[in-house]
C-alpha cells in the first residue's frame, strides 16, 4: 500500500501550533475537513472518537511517533493527515516521550482489512530509525511528501 494514495496533501501540517494531543488532533482534522479530506459534519464526531480511542490506550507508539486512528461509517475512503512538532506533542506515549510525527488515519468501518494494511504500511515505515530522523527534519510539505515518494519507492521494489 502506497502511503501517498492515502496522504491528503493539504494535511500535511509540518509544524504543529499545539503541544497537547487533543488540540494536535483537532488542528490535524481541521485540516483534513480544508483540505477536503473529511467532510466538516464529521469533524467534531471523529475528534471525540479519536480522544476516546486515545483514552483507552495511547497510539503514541514511542520512538516519537503517534498513529492516531479511526474508522467511520459515513467514510467512504482511507485519508491520512500528517503532524509535525518541533517542541513535541504531549501524547501520553508508551515510553513518556513527546511525539514528534503524527500520522492520523481516519478510515471507512466497512474496510477493516485496508485499515490494518494502511497502519502497517504507516507504522512499518515509522520503524525505521532513518525514516523516523528524516521527517522529524522536515519543515515543510513538500519535504514531507518527497520522504514518502521514496518510502513509496522502496517499499515497491523490496
Amino acid at each position: 500500500m502506497r502511503l501517498l494514495d492515502l496522504v491528503v496533501r493539504d494535511a500535511i501540517i509540518p509544524e504543529l501550533r499545539s503541544t497537547k494531543r487533543d488540540e494536535a488532533l483537532a488542528e490535524m482534522l481541521d485540516a483534513l475537513v480544508a483540505a477536503g479530506g473529511l467532510p466538516a459534519s464529521l469533524r467534531d464526531e471523529c475528534l471525540e472518537s479519536i480522544i476516546k480511542r486515545e483514552n483507552h490506550g495511547s497510539t503514541g507508539f514511542g520512538h516519537g511517533i503517534a498513529v492516531p486512528h479511526v474508522k467511520h461509517a459515513a467514510i467512504d475512503r482511507m485519508v491520512v493527515g500528517i503532524g509535525g512538532s518541533v517542541e513535541g506533542v504531549e501524547f501520553n506515549a508508551l515510553d513518556r516521550q513527546p511525539v514528534f510525527s503524527v500520522f492520523l488515519l481516519i478510515s471507512p468501518a466497512n474496510r477493516p482489512e485496508d485499515h490494518l494494511d494502511a497502519m502497517e504500511a504507516i507504522v512499518g515505515n515509522l520503524s525505521k530509525l532513518t525514516h523516523r530522523r528524516f521527517l522529524r527534519q522536515a519543515r515543510t510539505a513538500d519535504e514531507v511528501v518527497a520522504l514518502l515518494e521514496e518510502w513509496d519507492a522502496k517499499a515497491q521494489v523490496g
